[in-house]
């Protein structure tokens, strides 16, 4: 039986800072027995303001950030999931937000650049983000073979559009990684049940780790980073602040709950509505 962790953070502009809590993180996950680690999103930099990303964005395969995760994953012989890393896209004014997945070895097999983009005004708060003015939007979806089961991989925004995750059912997707950073108003009313939705609906595991607490910034994020199995039950969680939540992948459980209750079997396309 596999163990994972999803790491919960409360990032600044530092990334020098940030990589430091970050190791000291996965270390203690690794103490715990974890064999894949999942960040949040924006776990090395979270910028006082959106143009901030460009300037530390890095090429792919090449980069601070990328090398620190291949020696993180090599020296504690751990598989990890890097949040989100800014890459460089097709123009200067924008980058990719990218999640890469290293194995125990420190190579990086798969990459998934987030496809929604966080473009909304939260009435409640009075805050305004445009993540398509600095974020270049991807359009594949990624489930990669690990040694834990098939492991798709979505980024925060991406987990309120159902049919992305359907198309990883397709790919026959068992555990997926989604690391985050909900605002603390959207993460009141919509973060759990969207995280255990999407465990239920695809009865898949659900990997979520977020960022959590005050930023320098001036932004508060919601955290309750949580581990959720394919009945929708949380395994772990974590409301606030820095650490990690850790639990098993039981994969006798994940077929007995498919082969038991098989919604993905049942699944029809509606016809469409005739006038």
């Amino acid at each position: 039986m596999k163990r994972v962790a999803a790491i919960q953070m409360a990032s600044s502009p530092s990334v020098g800072s940030n990589l430091t809590e970050a190791a000291r993180l996965i270390s203690r996950a690794v103490d715990a027995g974890a064999d894949l680690v999942v960040l949040p999103e924006n776990f090395a930099h979270m910028g006082m303001k959106a143009p901030d990303i460009l300037a530390i964005a890095e090429q792919a395969g090449a980069g601070q950030i990328q090398q620190f995760l291949a020696t993180q994953a090599d020296k504690h012989r751990v598989w990890i999931i890097g949040g989100t890393i800014p890459l460089k896209g097709t123009s200067a004014d924008h980058v990719r937000a990218a999640s890469i997945v290293y194995n125990d070895r420190g190579k990086a097999l798969a990459r998934y650049d987030k496809i929604h983009m966080f473009d909304v005004k939260i009435q409640e708060s009075g805050e305004t983000y445009s993540e398509s003015q600095t974020i270049e939007a991807g359009k594949d979806i990624v489930v990669v073979e690990t040694p834990f089961g098939r492991l798709g991989l979505a980024i925060c925004y991406d987990i309120r559009f159902p049919e992305l995750f359907r198309r990883m059912v397709n790919e026959k997707v068992e555990i997926i990684a989604i690391p985050s950073a909900f605002t603390a108003t959207t993460g009141r009313a919509h973060w759990e049940t969207l995280v255990r939705a999407r465990a239920i609906e695809n009865l898949s595991y659900i990997i979520a780790a977020a960022q959590g607490g005050y930023h320098m910034n001036g932004r508060e994020t919601h955290g309750d980073s949580m581990i959720v199995d394919p009945w929708g039950s949380i395994l772990d969680r974590l409301p606030r602040g820095s650490g990690f939540v850790v639990a098993n992948i039981n994969m006798d459980l994940l077929r007995q709950v498919r082969r038991n209750f098989p919604t993905l079997e049942h699944r029809r396309i509606p016809c469409e509505l005739k006038p």
